[in-house]
């Protein structure tokens, strides 16, 4: 009877254990479901999503570093506290400052043509650059790409939504 009790015991913890790692590795996803800005299902794109903490306490929650940038371009009177970014491979929330970076390559990016992905090892950057394509950066440098990109990558957002509200539109106009 003790065994049976020391293993729930043993059991229960080490859920409960897992619980917490889960909910500080994606627990923002069900808080935070869509993108402030353009609406997207962070879920979605845990591997790219964004949590900016301000030094006034408020939270933004976005689905990439695009949606970041239009944040903290629109947030200038406040001074970002953490900026948090998924890791491409874990999915996992990791310090967007000290993540490996990897800019462009074959792989299109999330809200922008030009990829920027977030890795917490280096040795994931690099393994992924060399299957993609794309150069090694560091946080400051995929900010700058992502501010450089922000006018072309507008663009081909509204070109996308146009297009794809003219499609709903002719797909309502032909049912009777």
């Amino acid at each position: 009877m003790v065994r049976k009790s020391i293993i729930f015991f043993v059991v229960a913890v080490s859920l409960m254990l897992a619980g917490i790692a889960f909910s500080q590795n994606r627990g923002d996803v069900p808080l935070h479901k869509e993108c402030k800005y353009c609406g997207m299902d962070r879920g979605m794109f845990d591997f790219t999503r964004m949590l900016i903490e301000y030094d006034d306490g408020t939270t933004v929650a976005v689905c990439s570093i695009h949606c970041a940038a239009v944040d903290l371009a629109n947030s200038i009177d406040k001074m970002p506290k953490s900026i948090m970014v998924g890791d491409f491979n874990s999915k996992d929330l990791i310090d967007a400052e000290k993540a490996s970076w990897v800019i462009g390559g074959e792989k299109p990016g999330v809200m922008s043509k030009r990829g920027k992905w977030a890795f917490a090892k280096k040795e994931d950057a690099e393994a992924f650059s060399k299957k993609n394509g794309g150069s090694a950066a560091d946080f400051e440098t995929a900010m700058k790409a992502a501010y450089e990109d922000m006018f072309g990558d507008t663009r081909m957002i509204r070109e996308k939504r146009k297009m794809n509200r003219m499609k709903q539109s002719g797909e309502q106009g032909h049912k009777h």
